[in-house]
């Protein structure tokens, strides 16, 4: 098998099918042999009835596959999705995230040129039910939209190196044996689990711990995929949840990038510049803040930053006892 589109769902019944039926029309796979994995992370709606439909009348170019994961928790549906993919090239999906019809061509053959990529992803463009918010653009890379041009770039190598930028989950391409090699089984951060968003950040703890193993993660333009996105993720108590959740796994994220002797002090740092932003941001919108729901779900991100040690350091202590 040469690749796998993998593709985690929670209640998807609305979404899974127009999904599946953009990938039965990829262009350009005559030679590819391919596979589409569908992890059900514990729906309580049709989701599995709608996949059984499309399995029987799935075209001979490809094989789609079904499997039920019980745990939920976006970490675990990924981890089941590697263990059953049978390609060591895994492209992972969200199931509201649409690929252009040459989605699987350029994701193969990126990592065919590219064999020193252990990961990589492409451009997600917006597809809004409602026109966002003022000052969206500030927020957009982490809802996530991401449209860095049209040349490849190395995330490891490039000026986003030094800020330790990397792409989201969402589109993600990863190497099978890279992953099996350098992630731990069990991640701190699990991910969305349900509609809880507590524990996000997984994407980025997984890619740090490629990225320190010495692979390369790269941005792959030629790979488009539409990242629709209902009203309600606008409304200002999605994004202030939403955000809390980002903020909170910060700390975890941060200090994966430094030795255990190294950490005390980075603690301390970034303490004084997360406390110093979130002054500074209250400071600048304190006159908005009820209004202007961007300012909001960034003055929350900054508070969630401040106290994510504790949020971290709890959240390890409970599971140690």
């Amino acid at each position: 098998m040469d690749f796998t589109v993998a593709i985690r769902t929670y209640n998807g019944e609305q979404r899974i099918g127009e999904i599946l039926e953009r990938l039965k029309a990829q262009t350009q796979t005559e030679v590819i042999e391919w596979e589409v994995v569908v992890v059900d992370n514990n729906s309580g709606d049709r989701t599995a009835a709608i996949i059984k439909t499309h399995q029987e009348t799935w075209p001979s170019h490809s094989q789609l596959h079904y499997f039920f994961e019980a745990r939920q928790g976006a970490s675990y549906a990924r981890a089941r999705c590697i263990q059953e993919a049978q390609s060591d090239l895994i492209g992972f999906l969200d199931d509201d995230n649409y690929p252009a019809e040459d989605w699987v061509f350029q994701a193969y053959q990126f990592g065919q040129e590219y064999p020193k990529a252990g990961a990589y992803s492409g451009q997600i463009h917006g597809e809004y039910e409602v026109t966002p918010p003022p000052n969206f653009k500030r927020i957009a890379n982490f809802i996530p939209i991401i449209e860095r041009g049209q040349n490849p770039l190395c995330y490891t190598s490039y000026k986003y190196a030094k800020k330790k930028v990397y792409p989201p989950g969402a589109g993600l391409v990863i190497r099978k044996q890279v992953w099996l090699d350098t992630v731990p089984k069990k991640l701190v951060l699990q991910g969305p689990v349900g509609t809880s968003l507590t524990a996000k950040g997984e994407d980025i703890e997984a890619l740090t711990y490629i990225a320190t193993a010495g692979w390369e993660i790269w941005y792959n333009p030629h790979m488009h995929i539409y990242h629709r996105i209902p009203k309600s993720r606008f409304e200002r108590e999605y994004l202030i949840k939403f955000f809390k959740g980002v903020g909170l796994s910060r700390h975890r994220t941060r200090m994966l990038n430094y030795k255990a002797w190294q950490k005390p002090f980075f603690v301390a740092a970034y303490f004084v510049n997360d406390f110093r932003k979130l002054l500074r941001h209250f400071w600048t919108y304190r006159d908005v803040l009820d209004t202007d729901v961007v300012a909001a779900a960034e003055l929350q991100f900054f508070k969630s930053c401040l106290v994510s040690p504790l949020f971290i350091w709890k959240k390890l202590y409970l599971e140690r006892n």
